[in-house]
C-alpha cells in the first residue's frame, strides 16, 4: 500500500504507516485538530501526479500518549463508519481492502 502499511479494524481501513510516520483517516470534523497542530496530509505520487487523500499525520504529542492515540485512532475508525457508502464503492473498485 503506497509502499507503506495499512491499518485496519476488521474491514475498516483507517490508518497508514509510512516511513516511520502514522497517518489517520480524517473528515471535516476531525481534520482541524491535525491542521491546528501543523500536521499535513499523506502525499503520494501516481502517474507523475502528486496526490493527497484524507489521511493526516498524527502529532508527536499524541503518539507519546497511549490514551490520546487510542482516542484519535477510534475517531479515525468512526470516520470510516460514518461514510459507509464510500467504503462499499471503494471495495467494489479496489478489491477486499478499501484504500480511502
Amino acid at each position: 500500500m503506497f509502499g507503506g502499511h495499512g491499518l485496519y479494524q476488521a474491514d475498516r481501513f483507517f490508518g497508514i504507516l509510512m516511513d516511520g510516520r502514522l497517518y489517520l483517516k480524517t473528515d471535516e470534523q476531525s481534520r482541524p485538530g491535525y491542521v491546528e497542530r501543523g500536521m499535513g496530509p499523506f502525499i503520494y505520487e501516481k502517474a507523475r501526479r502528486t496526490l493527497t487523500i484524507n489521511y493526516f499525520e498524527v502529532p508527536p504529542d499524541v503518539l507519546e500518549s497511549r490514551e490520546e492515540l487510542v482516542a484519535w485512532a477510534r475517531r479515525a475508525i468512526q470516520t470510516r463508519v460514518a461514510n459507509p457508502q464510500k467504503s462499499v464503492r471503494n471495495a467494489k473498485q479496489k478489491g477486499p481492502h478499501p484504500s480511502g
